[in-house]
Parts: structure tokens; sequence; C-alpha cells
């Protein structure tokens, strides 16, 4: 099936890209497997994008820029991308729904959480391990959790769990944090966040759920068991260690680095007529309003590109 453009991702910087494009009166496609919205989709509020001055849900967020650019005519379509062959003016896509075909792609697949790598962990995500304070912090209402990270999202969201937990401990690699000063700042003064310094999740143990998990200091190489503390049956263990480029569709069709994808001040890549944005490109900024931006530059440069392809 022939579109002017297929964008792949219903992020910020996807949906964006399809509204511009849609609204340009270009046949627009958005492929998304998961949720419109992407990542933001799991953020409780959203409180320093422009105009929400009481903030804004992520999926209320998303599910906006959704209904906005549907309603210009983008066309979203809940499927898996299965490969890409970006070799000929026709870019093609293959689609657990067939094939498409367009001789313009906007890559928007952004980036998922990046798992700590102990062993057992894949066993028991869902089951005490989780890698979304705001999706799951209220299952652990009373409990002690822990928060594996040290950096922005990592302190923050160890803020927001404590809203639930009875007490939060966040686990760093090193004996001090990563994250921005007035970050920290808060963290510090949260009577209900402790730390544990120079450390890292080795292994994690249980049956049904964790029962306990491994922790190793860096320093000392002491190994200690960390289990649930008298009268709780369980714990939360939140994973929360920086994110991985949804880039692996695109190996050997575009270039890389470290993932991520390079792009020109149009958003297009190395290869003509294919787009970047959002989080899976190579930046220094990833925020929603940063993602918004990508995508608005990507359609409107397509569009550009396009015109002159005729």
């Amino acid at each position: 099936m022939k579109k002017d453009i297929i964008i792949i991702g219903a992020g910020p910087a996807g949906l964006t890209a399809g509204l511009y494009a849609a609204r340009a009166k270009m046949n627009t496609v958005i492929f998304e497997r998961f949720m419109a919205g992407g990542q933001i989709a799991s953020t409780m509020e959203i409180s320093n994008y422009p105009g929400a001055p009481e903030g804004i849900s992520g999926p209320e967020f998303g599910m906006r820029i959704r209904e906005q650019a549907e309603a210009f005519g983008a066309k979203i379509m809940d499927v898996e991308v299965l490969r890409v062959d970006f070799s000929g003016e026709l870019k093609k896509v293959y689609t657990s729904e067939g094939e498409f075909e367009a001789p313009v792609v906007i890559i928007a697949g952004g980036t998922q959480p990046r798992a700590m790598g102990a062993v057992g962990e894949d066993k028991f995500k869902g089951r005490g391990i989780s890698y979304c304070a705001t999706c799951d912090a209220a299952f652990f209402e009373g409990l002690h959790v822990y928060v594996i990270g040290g950096g922005d999202t990592a302190v923050e969201e160890a803020g927001f769990i404590s809203n639930f937990a009875r007490k939060v401990t966040i686990v760093h690699r090193r004996d001090e944090l990563r994250a921005a000063k007035s970050i920290q700042e808060k963290a510090f003064n949260n009577p209900k966040i402790d730390f544990i310094w120079d450390s890292v999740v080795d292994e994690v143990r249980g049956n049904q759920r964790i029962e306990s998990f491994i922790l190793r200091n860096l320093k000392t190489g002491e190994r200690r068991e960390i289990t649930p503390e008298e009268g709780d049956l369980m714990f939360g263990l939140f994973v929360l260690v920086g994110f991985v480029p949804e880039s692996k569709l695109y190996e050997g069709q575009v270039e890389m680095i470290d993932g991520y994808i390079p792009t020109d001040e149009t958003m297009m890549t190395n290869v003509p007529g294919v787009f970047a944005a959002g989080d899976i490109r190579v930046k220094r900024v990833r925020q929603v309003v940063t993602a918004t931006s990508d995508g608005a530059i990507a359609a409107i440069e397509a569009e550009k590109y396009l015109e002159g392809k005729k």
C-alpha cells in the first residue's frame, strides 16, 4: 500500500509529525505497536510544556495529539513493524498487517527503559520489578521500595514513589548522585528516602514474585541478600537507569551512533527521504517539547523534500 509519508512511532515526535504532515494534505500513516504517546503515556503529569500551566497527564497529552492528528486525516495503525528496506526511491516498511511503501519515512520510535542486567531480572518483570513509577507505585503502598539508579529520573521518581511507599531506598553504583542539585536536595530532605552507595543488584530471587535480591558493593566486593522487612510479604524494585533507543530495525539501513540516529538540522538521516525525530535521534536534550519540535521540523522538511521530487 503506497503512502506519501510513513511515520514509525506514535510518541510526541511521531504524532506531531503526523499532525503536520496530514494538515499539509499528505497521505500519512503512523505505525505504533503500543500506546499512543510513547514514554509520555506513563508520566503522571507534564508540568513543563508551554501552554499547560496547570499540568496535564501523559496519557491525556498523548491522546489529545492523537485526536488532533486524526482530525487532520492521519491514519494511526496499531501494528508492529517487522523490517524496513530504505534502499530504493520508495522506502518499504513491512508490518504485521502487510507491506507499505512511501518516498518518505520518519523514524520516531523513541526509547525503552534500560535493564539493570541482574540474573533473574526478566523473570520478575511485572512481579516485583517495575520500570515505571507512575504505572506501578500505588501497588506498593505501605511497603519498602528500592529504586535502582542515581540520575534525574531515578531520584525524581523516588520522591513520587515515597507518596505511596513506607520507605524508599535509592541504590546507586557511585558514591554520589548524578541528578541535578535541585532534585538531589529534595531527595535528601525527604525523611522517607534512604540511600545505599557503591552498589549494584547482581541477582533477583523468588518463585511467583521477588523474595530477595543480592546486592554487591563495588568497592569491597561484599555481597548481601536483601529480604522483605519483618511483617512485609514483599517489596518493590524499581529499575530507573536510563533508556535504550528502539533502533534495531534500522541497523544497516541508516547511520547510527551508539544506537541513536544522527540527522542534520532538517531531521534527515544520511539516507535521502528518511528522517528521524524525537528521542531516537542523536541530541543533547530529550524532553517532550524537543520531541514535538523535531516532529514538526521533520514533517515540514519532508513536505519540501516531496515537492522537490515532483
